[in-house]
């Protein structure tokens, strides 16, 4: 059973890619649709080594929205327009990792989930192994997740922390 419509901001996007799991989006919705804005950001950068897969499976995801966008003076523009396209296309989910956005959005009652909380339910769903080495490879990679939180989902689905040394 799929979850429906997700609209993805840019942090997550980039996650999914440095471990090769954009994937897994299909695997847990019926659609994925980016805004513009967030199109913008992910192909900003062409000689990253996963922009080609990042362009591959979302260049005919993309949405250009149709109202004003007044959320840029609180969030910015990625996020801001992901937030505005969930409420137009009626999104069943808006895939965000960005903390003060996701405060801001779950205000106007939309349904968050980050790309930790994507990564547990594909485990659960047995559509990945082992969550560990996904983790390590965001911390070789300066994605930024409290080692606490990590720690706590590895804990969850029953496999080794992470002993971190700054």
């Amino acid at each position: 059973m799929k979850n429906g419509l997700v609209i993805a901001d840019a942090g997550p996007i980039f996650s999914l890619a440095i471990i090769d799991k954009l994937e897994i989006l299909n695997s847990l919705f019926d659609e994925i649709k980016i805004p513009n804005a967030v199109w913008e950001e992910i192909t900003l950068k062409k000689n990253t080594e996963y922009y080609k897969e990042i362009k591959s499976f979302f260049e005919l995801k993309v949405v250009k929205i149709s109202s004003f966008n007044e959320l840029t003076f609180i969030m910015d523009y990625g996020e801001s327009e992901s937030l505005i396209l969930y409420k137009e296309l009626n999104a069943q989910f808006l895939l965000i990792d960005d903390k003060k956005a996701r405060t801001i959005a779950e205000n106007f009652n939309i349904e968050c989930i980050g790309t930790l909380g994507l990564l547990s339910i594909a485990k659960s769903k047995g559509l990945l192994d082992n969550l560990r080495p996904l983790f390590v490879t965001f911390i070789q990679n300066n994605r930024y997740y409290s080692i606490k939180l990590l720690n706590k989902l590895l804990e969850n689905h029953k496999e080794q922390k992470i002993t971190y040394k700054a």
